[in-house]
């Protein structure tokens, strides 16, 4: 047994340094591998090194001999530069001679040139010496002389090319205004009727008369009262007179007359409910006739209120022209310009109709009519474009759109077309001494006539007085107080005469 264990500790012993002895045998050889190996990465190393060096001291030397060359080009340049810097500097010193000795011979030419003033103005100051004494007048004098005829010649030329100017844009003007006149025209054809509104009542007999005055006067005096109107009874058979500034007001006065003496009961019970019936019937007509004017005329979305002052104007008239006919017939006119002239068609229509509401009431609110028709428009909120057409239509305001130009130049037309309008014999002959009262009152008019019925007036002035710009001025001059001053339909044409007539007899 012992020796069994004996045996066994010595085998287990010679494995051991078996093992051991197999190991660092093993290690030994990967020792001298790794070795090797590493000789070869040191041998490897030193190659490359080698190879890098040689590639640096490559590069260092192509680099500079680069360096070199670049250094002798900028060697080049700086030395050419230099010459070039040179040359410019001799160039400058040669300029600068030049320069200077330009200047000393302007400084002579300066002299030189003084002294020639100086011997000019002496000769001029004997030659005008010589000519105050050839000609007996002074510097002043002869200067002025000459400079009123250059002032004439030049005033003589100035005119004729003015003349030139206007004649060629009224021939072109005319022409083109004339037939977009005549264009719109002829798509309206409206009668050529002059109305009046009737303030006269028949009555059956003079019997009549004296029912209406009733017992002292009671009956009209209820009747006026009640009107506010003037009854006016004469001896005229047969016919009473109703007088009235309020065309609305006379119309309600001759319904209720009518109503009464169609009745024959006439006391004042009676007289003040049919004078409220009256009222009734007026208040309704008005407002249909202002209703049928905007339909006739295609105009629409007006206000009642704007309806009912529009309906007044059918009893309202203007040297013997209805009113609201006028409105409808200027609204017509303006819409046609409008279109041929290509501008708001709409707008020009409903600034004709409305041009003249202020009429309706001028005779209670004081003022221009253009204005009180704006007024009424700008109260019942009208646009602002409507309003100025109506302002502009008599240049109460500026004219600042097409369409109140076209409004304007719309109710011309219609108030000045031949029968639209009349005025009585005592307003017509007034109207002619004013317009001679007015040209007379300028300076250099000889004589004045006031022609074709007041459409123009034909002013003869003095030539020695008036040359012929000033004569273009005075023309325009009389015009715009024409304009200021009187109130007449249509236009009226200003027609200055300048002429200078030569006479001799021969003996």
């Amino acid at each position: 047994m012992l020796l069994y264990l004996i045996l066994t500790v010595a085998g287990l012993l010679a494995g051991g340094v078996l093992g051991l002895f197999i190991k660092r045998l093993i290690d030994g050889k990967e020792a001298k591998a790794a070795q090797d190996k590493a000789s070869n990465i040191v041998e490897s190393a030193k190659k490359q090194e080698k190879e890098i060096v040689l590639s640096a001291k490559d590069e260092a030397l192509r680099i500079k001999e680069s360096a070199k060359k670049e250094e002798a080009e900028r060697q080049k340049y700086l030395v050419e530069l230099e010459k070039n810097l040179r040359r410019r500097e001799d160039s400058l010193e040669r300029r600068l001679d030049d320069i200077e000795k330009s200047r000393i011979g302007i400084a002579k030419e300066k002299d030189s040139i003084a002294e020639v003033k100086n011997s000019l103005r002496e000769i001029r100051k004997k030659q005008e010496e010589s000519l105050e004494r050839i000609a007996k007048m002074s510097k002043d004098d002869a200067k002025k002389v000459l400079l009123d005829l250059v002032e004439k010649e030049s005033k003589d030329e100035l005119v004729k090319k003015i003349k030139v100017q206007e004649e060629n844009i009224k021939d072109e003007l005319q022409s083109h205004a004339s037939k977009t006149i005549a264009t719109a025209m002829m798509r309206l054809a409206p009668d050529f009727t002059v109305e009046n509104t009737v303030s006269s009542v028949s009555i059956p007999s003079d019997e009549m008369k004296g029912r209406i005055i009733g017992r002292e006067g009671r009956n009209i005096q209820a009747f006026e009262k009640a009107t506010g109107v003037d009854v006016i009874i004469d001896d005229t058979p047969d016919v009473i007179v109703l007088s009235s500034f309020d065309p609305v007001r006379r119309q309600i006065a001759k319904v209720a007359m009518d109503k009464l003496v169609a009745d024959g009961r006439i006391h004042p019970t009676r007289i003040e409910e049919v004078v409220e019936k009256a009222k009734e019937e007026v208040a309704v007509e008005v407002k249909k006739a202002g209703e049928m004017a905007a339909f006739e005329v295609g105009v629409a979305g007006l206000p009642p209120e704007i309806l009912r002052v529009l309906g007044r104007l059918k009893y309202r008239t203007s040297y013997g022209q209805n009113q609201l006919q006028h409105s409808i017939e200027a609204s017509f006119i303006a819409g046609m310009l409008a279109e041929e002239l290509h501008a708001d068609v709409a707008l020009a229509k409903k600034a004709g109709l409305l041009h003249d509401l202020g009429k309706a009431i001028d005779q209670d609110v004081p003022g221009s009519h253009a204005i009180i028709s704006g007024d009424i428009a700008r109260k019942f909120g009208l646009p602002a474009d409507l309003i100025h057409a109506i302002e502009a239509h008599h240049e109460d305001v500026e004219i600042k759109t097409t369409e109140a130009a076209i409004v304007q130049t719309a109710d011309a037309i219609s108030g000045a077309r031949p029968g639209a309008r009349r005025e009585t014999l005592e307003s017509y002959i007034k109207r002619l001494k004013d317009l001679e009262t007015i040209a007379n009152a300028f300076p250099g008019v000889e004589k004045s006539y006031a022609i074709q019925a007041g459409r123009e007036i034909r002013i003869i002035v003095k030539p020695e007085d008036v040359d012929d710009l000033s004569a273009t001025k005075m023309s325009k001059e009389i015009a715009k107080r024409i304009e200021d001053e009187m109130q007449y339909p249509g236009q009226i044409k200003v027609n200055v005469i300048r002429e200078t007539r030569a006479i001799e007899y021969a003996k």
